[in-house]
């Protein structure tokens, strides 16, 4: 059974995208039975377009990629997830919805790529340092063995990563 991983940030437009491109990027390089949505609790509408430059610089196809509301993935007919992670900061303080099948949900805070620099170099330099740093973590999370662990395991687990 696909394990499903709903990755949340604010506005869905950068750090959450980036996320659910090098989850799905690891799962499918290696073979893994996982799949990485993203969304937002006010999304913007739009993917910051350096998000994915980064990622398409990296071999990620963003043709299918758009900026969403989380009240996508808390209908009935929604994917369950197993995991949900917040990976801004205001996205941790506000109330989610109900998860239908009550996953497992962490917060993995990083900096807004959007608020460095002044200059383009110095935004695209730093989207790709917050892609790489959420790629390795996503990395490691695509190597998680979620079929074997019951909730309070991986909760414990990727509370550690």
């Amino acid at each position: 059974m696909t394990t499903n991983v709903l990755i949340l940030c604010t506005h869905n437009s950068a750090r959450s995208v980036l996320g659910e491109g090098m989850f799905n990027h690891w799962a499918q390089t290696l073979g893994i039975d996982a799949r990485a949505y993203s969304a937002g609790s006010t999304p913007s509408g739009r993917i910051n377009p350096m998000a994915v430059e980064v990622l398409e610089r990296a071999g990620i196809d963003t043709s299918s990629y758009r900026s969403k509301s989380w009240d996508e993935f808390s209908k009935p007919d929604a994917p369950t997830m197993r995991v949900v992670i917040t990976v801004c900061d205001s996205a941790a303080q506000e109330t989610c919805p109900y998860w239908p099948g009550s996953p497992v949900q962490v917060h993995w805070g990083y900096p807004d790529p959007s608020n460095v620099g002044t200059t383009p170099d110095d935004k695209r330099a730093a989207f790709e340092s917050t892609r790489q740093v959420i790629g390795e973590r996503m990395h490691t999370l695509a190597n998680v063995p979620f079929e074997t662990l019951n909730d309070a395991q991986l909760r414990t687990l990727l509370e550690t990563l």
